[in-house]
Order: C-alpha cells, then sequence, then structure tokens
C-alpha cells in the first residue's frame, strides 16, 4: 500500500466551504478510483488553513498515472483547486513500521 501525503493551503476564511469540498471530491471522484483505499482530510491546529489530506492506493501507479492521467483528475481538481493558496506539495510515503 502506499499513502499519498498532501499538504494543502488555503485562505482561512473560506475553511468551512473547503473542508465540504474537499470532502465531497474525495468520496465522490476519488473515491471511484482504481486503487483507492481510503483517504483522511486533517486540518492544523497551529497553522490555519492547513490541510493534510492521505490518500491510500493499492500502488503508485494508481495514483501517478491511472488517476492524475484520467479525466477524475480535472474534475477533482475543479472542485478543490479554486481554494489553493499555493499548489500542493504532495508525496508518497511506504509503511516501514508501526505500534
Amino acid at each position: 500500500m502506499i499513502l499519498e501525503h498532501a499538504d494543502i493551503r488555503i485562505d482561512p476564511s473560506n475553511a468551512s466551504a473547503f473542508e465540504e469540498a474537499i470532502q465531497r471530491g474525495a468520496s465522490t471522484v476519488i473515491g471511484k478510483a482504481k486503487g483507492f483505499r481510503g483517504y483522511q482530510v486533517q486540518r492544523s491546529i497551529e497553522s490555519p488553513g492547513r490541510y493534510l489530506l492521505l490518500i491510500q492506493w493499492d500502488t503508485l501507479e494508481n495514483h501517478t498515472v491511472d488517476f492524475r492521467g484520467s479525466a477524475a483528475f480535472a474534475e477533482w481538481r475543479a472542485i478543490v483547486g479554486p481554494f489553493f493558496a499555493q499548489p500542493p506539495v504532495v508525496e508518497h510515503l511506504e509503511l516501514v513500521g508501526q505500534s
């Protein structure tokens, strides 16, 4: 399993609308993508306007090729993109340990 970590910054005054949009987009668009396993949206306590979107994928390619190369990616960006104060910083992670 691969964990996509997207660090998203928005204008804090748009928080309520963004939170609705990101959850709607993740459940209705990303949730239908090949290899999608689940997601979380975390809001920073110390940094208003900062969110982490964590998406579980079966493989790296399910995100980077299958989803990002699909029409669904444009649909997703149309839902959440207008809120971005800057482009999100996205990384992919592999689990090496847990308790």
